[in-house]
């Protein structure tokens, strides 16, 4: 079987990762895919496996041999499922890899705000802890999790982890209730965002989210909150934020996603000089690109694919 792979760039990003599928046929790399290569990449191939690289009908089209489309990833709103559909191409997608690697970023952010560990070890690097006056000092006032309120928007593999976590650190754990959803037993958010200390985004992009995080919802969170996006970019308005940020009402943000990836060099949440600038981390969407859960990824995708070539299914969502 001939493999391509259309943007491989960001998977194998400081490691090789590919024999579990360069075992399974001739397998072509490319680090990354115009639509015009992807469509010119995909001809007299069998196997397609794309990451970001949207699969159109109008690549399906030209590319009459495809049976099969790999997503290095959990979501497909890439992919246009419909035409697959229509020829008869299989896809298959990799859920649950990266539940851990999310998970563990989700506290690395709200221990930095607690502790604010980078920062204290910056100030002692440039002397600053050898020129004081006492065996200590602190930057700003350091919080424990403990006791914190952590409100979860999302229930799913991710967030069900992140809870889990919260409560080892003895937070006080809120299941917020999802626009859109009907799982039981979850806080409405009106009666969860007053009383949350912090609250993070997993629940997935869908037009009843898409801008969920607005200057309404904004408004509710209790007085420096902290809110953390490891989901999509797309969940939160950012002129919102920034405006919430400016009033000082919102005490930190923390975003691996943004709207836009990568941003735009004059994106308004990465302006340096803004005045609130130091209540504000943004990642450049790392959550899930652990070498462990990266490995896993490709595990899995070449699992999916093995399974389809032995004629059975697994992950498919077609």
């Amino acid at each position: 079987m001939h493999i391509v792979i259309l943007d491989a760039a960001t998977t194998a990003q400081n490691v090789d990762c590919w024999a579990p599928l360069r075992a399974l046929g001739e397998l072509a790399v490319h680090a990354r895919s115009s639509p015009g290569e992807a469509c010119t990449r995909s001809t007299a191939t069998e196997a397609v496996l794309t990451n970001k690289v949207p699969i159109t009908a109008e690549l399906l089209a030209a590319a009459p041999t495809v049976r099969y489309v790999g997503v290095l990833a959990t979501g497909c709103n890439n992919i246009d499922l419909d035409a697959c559909r229509q020829r008869g191409v299989a896809v298959a997608n990799v859920p649950g890899y990266s539940t851990a690697s999310v998970a563990q970023l989700v506290f690395a952010f709200l221990l930095q705000q607690a502790q604010d560990v980078a920062g204290h070890a910056a100030v002692v690097r440039r002397g600053g802890w050898a020129a004081g006056p006492d065996f200590c000092f602190t930057l700003q006032p350091l919080r424990e999790l403990a006791g914190q309120t952590l409100a979860v928007l999302g229930s799913g593999a991710i967030g069900s982890a992140v809870a889990r976590i919260a409560e080892g650190f003895g937070m006080r754990v809120l299941r917020c209730a999802v626009p859109g959803s009907s799982s039981p037993g979850r806080v409405p958010l009106a009666e969860a965002l007053p009383q949350a200390d912090a609250i993070t985004l997993h629940c997935p992009l869908t037009p009843a989210t898409t801008r969920l995080v607005d200057a309404a919802f904004l408004a509710r969170l209790k007085p420096g909150a902290v809110l953390v996006n490891t989901g999509r970019g797309g969940l939160l308005d950012e002129d919102a934020l920034a405006t919430a940020l400016a009033s000082g009402r919102l005490g930190a943000a923390c975003l691996d996603v943004l709207t836009t990836e990568p941003p735009p060099l004059d994106h308004p949440l990465l302006r340096a000089d803004a005045p609130w600038a130091d209540r504000l981390l943004v990642t450049p969407h790392i959550g899930w690109a652990t070498v462990e859960a990266r490995s896993r990824l490709v595990a899995q995708a070449a699992e999916n694919l093995r399974a389809f070539i032995a004629g059975t299914r697994r992950n498919r969502v077609d």
